[in-house]
């Protein structure tokens, strides 16, 4: 078997109302699919982090410089091939772009070698430790309203009534709006409810070490990307001078780039991009190094159904840590803003609200080949922008 061609589609359309988070708004949904093609009629499917300008920067990695470098190669040698790419763009890209390419191009390859041998990722990477995955609804990003307390309210009270039992909201606008949109949202969900709060990197230590003894009387389960993924130190000072989770690691890259952020326990909890990381390959060494230092794991997740349903596999495989009669589980983090691209992409929906809905919080695994879900091509054709 043999790959014979990749393709790269770029899927786009406007959005009814801007979102934001601390970094920008934007009034596009954007996602970049991978396809890569055999001579054995076998396509597996991928997809690379990063949104509008970003995707079509990717694109033309994935099909210009990737591309060329592994046609006519085994697509189930994914360790040779990841290397090889590796090293041959490392001069030019150790972090970023280049390695979201690479991590669309190894989904892909995964998803390959499942439908190969006719079994599900998960089980290409050991089995699964649980049935079903618990899930936790994503929402409140930023909008640029001066009723922006009041519609946080609204929203984490309709997630609540989705079914889902956590939550996570945006903030990032300065500490002291930040503390009354966490209020707002303690308002709309209750007590009763898990609270997850992103920055998406919006302050220095200084300034989010106050800002998170705030969110601990709140009762905020996790801090996520507090400060810059390039300060280090500033994670470990929040670390040690806050009693709440902090967490991190999407904008991190490779082995080596997780290397000094787990060494340094500069996280409590680690959020990974596998389709930004380097791809479920480069996944699994994360998570090795993670585990050996007892660094529990959720994924980060963004992007489409493709992400979606690669993540219900990870998670799915993910081993408890460190392991107890009743472990804490791990949960698949679920945008609830409205999006396309989740929702109706593939042929049979993985239908994840209906499911939360059904099951108390949580939802199945695929159960087919590779990562057990398919994309419409003609969503694809409707959507697609050069």
């Amino acid at each position: 078997m043999k790959i014979i061609e990749i393709k790269s589609h770029v899927l786009q359309y406007d959005l009814e109302e801007e979102l934001g988070y601390s970094q920008q708004y934007y009034a596009q949904r954007t996602t970049h699919l991978v396809e890569v093609i055999t001579d054995a009629g076998i396509t597996g499917w991928g997809e690379c982090f990063g949104g509008g300008g970003i995707a079509f920067a990717n694109k033309t990695i994935v099909e210009k410089v990737i591309q060329p470098m592994i046609l006519g190669m085994d697509p189930l040698d994914r360790e040779v091939i990841w290397h090889k790419v590796y090293n041959l763009m490392r001069d030019h890209g150790q972090k970023g772009m280049p390695i979201q390419s690479l991590s669309g191009v190894d989904i892909a390859l995964w998803d390959i070698a499942g439908k190969f041998h006719n079994q599900p990722v998960y089980k290409l990477l050991g089995g699964a430790f649980r049935e079903r995955i618990p899930a936790y609804g994503y929402g409140m990003m930023l909008q640029r309203y001066d009723d922006l307390e009041a519609r946080f309210t609204d929203e984490s009270a309709r997630i609540k009534a989705m079914g889902f039992n956590a939550t996570k909201m945006k903030i990032g606008l300065s500490p002291e709006r930040d503390i009354k949109l966490v209020e707002a949202v303690r308002k709309g969900i209750g007590d009763d409810m898990r609270l997850m709060v992103d920055a998406n990197h919006a302050y220095t230590a200084r300034e989010a070490i106050p800002l998170g003894r705030e969110l601990q009387n709140l009762g905020v389960y996790w801090f996520e990307e507090p400060v810059a993924p390039e300060d280090k130190q500033g994670y470990r000072d929040l670390c040690e001078a806050l009693d709440m989770t902090i967490a991190g690691g999407e904008a991190e890259f490779t082995r080596w780039g997780f290397r000094d952020l787990i060494e340094n326990r500069c996280v409590d909890l680690l959020q990974p991009e596998v389709c930004a990381l380097g791809g479920i390959t480069e996944y699994q060494k994360v998570l090795a190094m993670a585990h050996a230092h007892f660094i529990p794991v959720i994924n980060h997740v963004w992007g489409s159904a493709i992400a979606v349903g690669t993540n219900l596999h990870l998670l799915a495989a993910l081993p408890d840590l460190p392991g107890a009669a009743h472990p804490v589980q791990p949960m698949l983090e679920y945008d609830t803003t409205p999006n396309r691209f989740r929702e109706d992409l593939l042929k049979e929906p993985l239908n994840i609200l209906k499911q939360v809905k059904e099951n108390q919080g949580s939802v199945a695994l695929p159960q087919g080949p590779g990562i057990g879900v398919e994309p419409d091509p003609d969503f694809i054709k409707h959507y697609e922008v050069s």
